[in-house]
């Protein structure tokens, strides 16, 4: 009863705003967050579920890991005076009351479901079961059509599953969440990975349309000096493979600001580390990782080194042994909204280090090139307005297309390609 009065009082700190800026302004799926919030003051939480289903099929992962202030409630009218309405901890728990009524998102869409006969024999593949693909497979599903997606891995999930620790999103969530779009009658081949043993001709053949929604979590390097040696590591790769070094009694030095590197920091705290130092070139306030990670992490024992920048890793018997930083000074350039961090001359100094985590963002993979779409200058696969690559029934979105790394946008470009797709095939 305790948890059903505080989310109650949650409830109605919100002021159902008829302008919704949280929604219109916050959520990237446009979430109709007032008036879910209303249906969880009146305690009809299958309707509130209901709402959020119009625009999403990941309530309670995005309730538990989206950057709610960066987000929803950093626009929530209540957070102008004072604090904002605790959105995500909402949308989590609608999630969870409909799971323990085993509530489906096959029944809550049951009236919806399109049996138009123009869709009876209409096929798409989904290649990649992240966010972006799950939830294109689901509103596709939604709309009559049938959906294979195929799966590099044993599992369905992508980051939700590797790339984001349990301390921060518990499984059964995923795995919930997983199972209820399945429900929709949607078909999986495991151990299919493209530019292996699954390739992109044939399906183009095989199906109406094809969604790509690979990823791109190989780590950027920066090719400083010392990078090669052993004790060296991506972030990315660190999390999506689980192949930690033994952390117990170890320094650990982790570069980067999002939160892949609290992720990566956090985790070392946990398996035994010594010390963990975070090294990030600009203030705290640029930091893009979100506050309550960044709090977490302190609060676990994580130093942070702000405006400091690695220039080279020393190694000793070709294992890591320290690192030189350098300070940084924040300076405002023109053409420029963010604070550029300059090396301070002179300012070099150098620390232990038994390991060094680079977490300074990802790319796609290199067989990305070999695909034979139009890709970006930073090797992403090139997008209309319409989700469409250089290929007309080739679709894309999620990280391999350039979207803003957060749950919420991935899961965004899966709905709207979901869409240009049913109008383009029907």
């Amino acid at each position: 009863m305790k948890d059903i009065e505080e989310i109650k009082e949650k409830a109605d700190y919100c002021l159902n705003c008829k302008v919704k800026p949280c929604s219109n302004k916050g959520c990237p799926l446009n979430n109709n967050i007032p008036e879910f919030i209303r249906n969880i003051k009146e305690g009809n939480y299958k309707q509130a579920y209901k709402i959020l289903s119009e625009t999403t099929v990941l309530p309670g992962i995005c309730g538990n890991i989206c950057p709610h202030k960066r987000q929803c409630q950093g626009s929530c009218i209540r957070g102008i005076k004072g604090e904002p309405v605790s959105i995500g901890d909402l949308e989590a728990f609608v999630f969870k009351k409909v799971t323990e009524a085993n509530y489906k998102l096959s029944e809550c869409w049951k009236e919806e479901i399109n049996q138009n006969a123009n869709v009876e024999n209409k096929k798409v593949a989904i290649i990649g079961g992240g966010p972006a693909g799950l939830t294109c497979a689901a509103f596709l599903a939604k709309s009559g059509i049938k959906v294979t997606i195929y799966e590099k891995y044993e599992y369905l999930g992508g980051l939700l599953i590797h790339g984001i620790p349990d301390f921060r999103l518990p499984k059964e969530i995923v795995t919930s969440t997983i199972e209820n779009i399945l429900d929709l009658g949607i078909k999986v081949k495991y151990n299919q990975e493209l530019g292996k043993n699954l390739i992109l001709e044939k399906l183009k053949q095989e199906y109406d349309a094809v969604f790509l929604s690979i990823g791109a979590n190989s780590s950027i390097k920066m090719n400083i000096e010392g990078e090669e040696l052993q004790g060296v590591y991506g972030g990315n790769e660190l999390l999506e493979y689980k192949l930690h070094p033994k952390y117990e009694g170890k320094t650990v030095i982790v570069v980067g600001g999002g939160n892949v590197a609290m992720d990566c920091a956090r985790t070392a705290v946990k398996m035994g580390a010594k010390e963990v130092k975070i090294v990030y070139r600009r203030a705290i306030e640029q930091m893009p990782a979100e506050d309550k990670e960044i709090e977490e992490a302190k609060n676990e024992g994580v130093q942070f080194l702000f405006q400091n920048n690695i220039s080279k890793i020393i190694g000793e018997n070709n294992c890591v042994r320290e690192i030189e930083l350098i300070k940084t000074k924040l300076v405002k350039k023109q053409d420029d909204d963010r604070l550029v961090p300059v090396n301070i001359e002179d300012s070099n100094y150098k620390i232990d280090a038994d390991y060094v985590i680079m977490a300074l963002g990802s790319k796609p993979e290199k067989f990305v090139e070999s695909l034979g779409l139009n890709l970006n200058k930073w090797g992403r696969i090139e997008r209309n307005e319409r989700y469409q690559t250089s290929e007309k029934n080739i679709y894309v979105g999620g990280d391999i297309s350039g979207e803003k790394s957060t749950v919420a946008w991935a899961s965004k470009s899966g709905r709207e390609a979901a869409k240009y797709i049913i109008e383009d095939i029907v």
